[in-house]
């Protein structure tokens, strides 16, 4: 059976949230990941954002999680917080198919920008999204509080 492209369900968060560990451990930061299983669950439940999951014999191979915002300038926007394939299945067009599927949701919810960041180091990935002709924008400078920053304030 070939991959896939689907609407996560919720038997595939374990998975999922494994492929976030992973992820961190790749952007060499996996001492910051204090998402549990219990949380994904209720805040895919409640709504707080979608997931597409690229599946091949019921096994998640792949993720692109995302929500909607809004660009005062522009209007409704997609922002892709997290895309991976498990390194394992990487070089097999996952990448490629998971993100088409991305694109393709941000043009049928009428999405007027779809945003992303990469890290400036990862040369895969800026290699990867080169190929789609995406703008990297130099010149702007991510602002975060968490949630220990917002307590003090």
């Amino acid at each position: 059976m070939s991959p896939c492209v689907k609407k996560i369900r919720t038997v595939d968060l374990p998975a999922v949230l494994s492929l976030i560990n992973e992820l961190a451990l790749y952007e060499k930061a996996p001492d910051e990941v204090e998402m549990t299983l219990d949380q994904l669950q209720k805040d895919f439940e409640t709504g707080c954002f979608d997931d597409l999951v690229v599946l091949e014999n019921e096994q998640v191979l792949g993720f692109a999680l995302y929500y909607f915002g809004y660009s005062t300038w522009k209007g409704k926007t997609l922002y892709l917080e997290d895309f991976v394939v498990s390194e394992e299945k990487r070089g097999r067009g996952i990448g490629k198919l998971l993100f088409e599927a991305i694109i393709q949701e941000a043009k049928q919810t009428s999405c007027k920008r779809m945003d992303w960041q990469v890290l400036d180091w990862n040369e895969p990935a800026i290699n990867f999204y080169k190929k789609y002709d995406a703008k990297l924008e130099a010149g702007w400078l991510n602002g975060r509080f968490y949630a220990q920053d917002l307590e003090c304030l």
